[in-house]
């Protein structure tokens, strides 16, 4: 253990299962779904996706920067759920910025798509009233500025940066802040991601794309709860997703010499490009990202007592994952859960949403279950799908895959 090791002393999370920490671990536990009809916007007639993972309103939150006329400036969602996971996860932690640290506060917050939707909004008032876009339409669809309003609301001066990895933006967040840490550069990082992709156009882009849930003809019906099927034999693609995470980490040095609690630690980690399609997973180097998290950590595969899986739900992604884990573990393959079964793939913040139920799952000794599942003979697999789990968590491997081939895996320790 070294002193510029990356400890967890706060976190929080925002997701389809609720507002509420405790709330939606305790949804998590119990196999419940936060995946519904989709209402984001009025959907026109003919369009493909009618199911989505939405999170609940958090206006009735008392923060100052929800004030109706910060909303008003800052109108897209990104904003308000960021800053709001960031404000609770120090709350958490118990850790104030205060001026004699906030130099050595680092912020990789970050988002995969960041403000489209004012964007949109600004592009459609231009077409049909002809009115030029208001002045924060810009800023707020820079991605980089969820991180900038963060280290605004917190003080926060040190290095910040926008990790953007797709889908694995919040885990890479995490590693990127744990490499701050390493390099002497700040003791504290506020790590994490926000995306709320429930925008037409992205919604739709993803159908034709056909990766989003497409149901069998014949199942149109079925409750949306039902449509999130990781590792299943009947899995149909994704459900699209919103949410927000954060994760605030600080070296074990820091930590302990101001009084700051951590149950957890980033024992290492790893990152991989596919260079191979911009869509489809590559066996190999998620086979070698999986290999070389485990390495990092000075661990071997049987070490590994539980896996967070990527786990989309989509034909071709959850295969190549399974032959991977495979062939690391080979027939000592560890229980795998798949959180995306209960919230749906909230894009960029998955990653950081999964790691935080991972974090409490370890730090409770238990795993929550992967609904919705049917065996698939060709994913042999103990995906907790029969509720949740009693197991002791030393060492939890979590993995997390984005479009463009971007891998990244991590292994999380418990400290008793």
């Amino acid at each position: 253990m070294g002193a510029k090791d990356a400890v967890i002393v706060g976190y929080d999370v925002i997701s389809p299962l609720g507002s509420d920490l405790t709330c939606q671990w305790q949804r998590a536990l119990k196999g419940e779904s936060g995946i519904g009809r989709l209402t984001r916007f009025t959907l026109p007639d003919g369009f493909p996706v009618h199911i989505a993972g939405q999170v609940p309103d958090i206006d009735h939150e008392d923060y100052p920067f929800l004030s109706a006329r910060h909303q008003a400036a800052w109108s897209s969602p990104v904003f308000k759920y960021s800053m709001l996971s960031v404000v609770r996860a120090l709350q958490r932690s118990g850790l104030t910025i205060s001026s004699d640290i906030a130099s050595r506060t680092a912020v990789t917050y970050s988002s995969a798509i960041g403000g489209l939707d004012a964007v949109l909004k600004a592009d459609r008032r231009l077409q049909s009233e002809n009115k030029l876009p208001v002045p924060y339409a810009n800023p707020n669809s820079c991605i980089n500025m969820i991180g900038g309003k963060i280290a605004i609301e917190t003080g926060a001066r040190g290095p910040i940066t926008s990790t953007i990895t797709a889908c694995a933006t919040g885990l890479t967040s995490m590693v990127a802040g744990s490499m701050f840490l390493a390099q002497n550069r700040a003791d504290v990082c506020i790590c994490g991601a926000v995306d709320f992709a429930l925008v037409e156009p992205i919604v739709a882009g993803f159908y034709t794309m056909n990766g989003v849930y497409n149901p069998r003809e014949g199942r149109e019906n079925e409750p949306p709860a039902m449509a999130s099927r990781p590792f299943s034999a009947d899995r149909r693609g994704f459900v699209i997703s919103e949410g927000a995470g954060a994760v605030i980490i600080a070296t074990r040095e820091f930590a302990e010499a101001h009084g700051l609690r951590y149950k957890s630690e980033l024992a290492g980690w790893s990152m991989t490009s596919d260079a191979h399609h911009f869509v489809a997973p590559y066996f190999e180097t998620i086979r070698d990202c999986m290999a070389g998290a485990l390495d990092d950590a000075s661990l071997l595969p049987q070490d590994i007592d539980a896996v967070n899986g990527h786990a989309a739900s989509t034909r071709v992604g959850d295969k190549v994952e399974y032959d991977a884990l495979r062939a690391i573990f080979g027939d000592d393959l560890p229980p795998v859960c798949a959180n995306k079964s209960m919230i749906g793939h909230a894009m960029g913040a998955s990653s950081v949403i999964e790691t935080i139920f991972t974090l409490q799952g370890m730090s409770e000794a238990v795993l929550p279950p992967t609904i919705n599942y049917a065996a698939d003979l060709e994913i042999d697999i103990d995906c907790v799908a029969e509720g949740k789990r009693v197991l002791e968590q030393e060492f939890v491997l979590k993995n997390s895959f984005g479009f463009g081939g971007c891998n990244v895996c991590a292994v999380f320790k418990r400290v008793d």
